[in-house]
């Protein structure tokens, strides 16, 4: 009898931690290379399976962990996108997009991720990035919408339902083997980025940063690869 008022318990008190970090996140901590919890080395290498925007092979790689309800992503990711149409037009500035659904606080997170997930196996890279954004822009989005959002970002629509169907496989092994990694890094809410250049330690973005704190971290992984 005791078991069972144990998960709940912790159900909530997992809940709590998440949503402790997303506040705090946000505070304006200092970036680093270390996380205090996890650690940033065991990020994942970026590879052609990743989602990413810019130029595969950028000296400089911002690999974001990130949940689509969650609105502070919703903010960085107009913010990232900014850097990237600035500081990317020369090719040495990518973004790579993980998922790392709060499953415990958004009870639509994984369905969110899944669906990204369905449409990029379906329609693409480009694709996947078009249909993000929606997410992002229509926050939160009913999943009803799924469809029609998919259609407009180029995924076939009876594609796109035939893997969101069928998606208790690869699709949402991939999505779990992204939180792992988020976990293991450090992660403890959302967005929480990494900046890779080279073989320097990563540096840790906990939180939404503005684009000029961003661009500034940017700049100096950049100078540090010349």
């Amino acid at each position: 009898m005791k078991s069972s008022y144990l998960l709940p318990i912790a159900i909530v008190l997992g809940g709590m931690i998440v949503a402790g970090a997303i506040y705090f996140s946000i505070a304006g901590k200092e970036p680093s290379t270390s996380s205090g919890t996890g650690n940033p080395a065991l990020v994942r290498p970026v590879s052609a399976s990743d989602h990413i925007l810019g130029n595969p092979a950028a000296k400089v790689m911002i690999v974001e962990y990130a949940d689509f309800d969650c609105e502070y992503c919703k903010t960085f990711d107009e913010t990232l996108h900014q850097v990237i149409a600035n500081e990317g037009t020369d090719g040495n500035v990518a973004w790579v997009y993980r998922e790392f659904p709060l499953i415990e606080i958004h009870p639509d997170a994984m369905s969110n991720a899944r669906a990204a997930e369905c449409v990029a196996k379906t329609a693409g890279n480009d694709a996947f990035w078009k249909f993000a954004d929606s997410l992002f822009k229509n926050q939160p989005v009913d999943p009803i919408r799924y469809g029609a959002l998919a259609e407009a970002a180029g995924a076939s629509g009876t594609a796109f339902a035939s893997c969101y169907s069928n998606a208790s496989t690869s699709v949402d092994a991939r999505i779990l083997a992204d939180r792992e990694n988020a976990f293991a890094v450090g992660a403890r809410g959302t967005p929480y980025s990494l900046i890779l250049a080279g073989n320097a330690p990563p540096i840790v973005m906990d939180g939404a940063y503005s684009y000029d704190a961003v661009k500034r971290l940017v700049e100096q992984a950049l100078a540090g690869e010349k």
